[in-house]
């Protein structure tokens, strides 16, 4: 199984403690998320000190009318890594105002021709913003993770044009049907399933600090509102998250 997205920098516990109870459950695989650049380095140690884990790196939107949105160059050189897969996360948030929408804009969109420019995929954040983000999204051609996802407006977007479709935690709330029902509709090869370590701890273990082994719980809720088998959905899932990140 692999977990498409946590923050291994952001959690309490010592990663490698959190990757070997990822490893107990199943859990083989993670993609940790670099979300400035001194995370971004954060990211990278651990990716490298951890079998299993790689990094994506981006400057998130939350920091796009600070210092961090004008360190595009560092970012370019640690995506250089070869523990690096992505770019992000990256996108935009309307729900939290810590940047005018046109100043995340102006980052999102350096971000996208920087993954065009490094051949690398996109994995994008997206809040209370979805014509813009399809909007901005348009001319791009690389691969596009959209990261938890919670926009239904997107989906029909995101199926239309291919994009993978990740759902964390949020996704088995009692009170997010509809984040269910996107999960259905999502082609079998679009899918990833994450965990957005340490937040948005699945149904099972709400209230808690979530970790990779949890994915295990949004795996087996996905799989049963999609109708399939658990064991094959999380092979699917699996296999789309090498296909997206290009690993092996």
């Amino acid at each position: 199984m692999t977990d498409s997205h946590a923050h291994l920098d952001a959690c309490d516990e010592p990663a490698a403690e959190l990757v070997a109870r990822a490893r107990e459950a199943g859990v083989t695989r993670i993609v940790t998320i670099g979300t400035g650049i001194d995370s971004g380095r954060a990211a990278l140690a651990l990716a490298e000190q951890n079998e299993g884990v790689v990094a994506a790196l981006g400057i998130d939107p939350h920091q796009a009318a600070s210092p961090e949105a004008g360190r595009l160059d560092e970012l370019r050189e640690l995506l250089a890594h070869p523990k690096a897969v992505a770019v992000g996360e990256t996108g935009l948030d309307n729900a939290r105002q810590f940047a005018t929408p046109a100043e995340q804009r102006r980052l999102f969109d350096a971000q996208l021709g920087l993954a065009d420019e490094l051949g690398l995929p996109v994995v994008v954040h997206t809040r209370d913003a979805d014509a813009d983000t399809a909007a901005a999204l348009a001319g791009f051609a690389g691969t596009v993770v959209m990261h938890c996802f919670s926009s239904p407006g997107l989906l029909s977007t995101a199926l239309e044009r291919g994009y993978y479709v990740s759902f964390a935690g949020n996704a088995t709330y009692k009170n997010a049907p509809e984040l269910r029902e996107a999960a259905a509709a999502v082609a079998r090869d679009r899918i990833l399933v994450e965990t957005d370590s340490p937040y948005l701890a699945p149904q099972p273990v709400r209230g808690r600090r979530n970790e990779p082994a949890h994915v295990v719980h949004t795996i087996a809720a996905l799989a049963e509102v999609r109708q399939e088998p658990t064991d094959a959905f999380a092979a699917a899932t699996h296999a789309n998250a090498a296909a997206a990140f290009a690993l092996p």
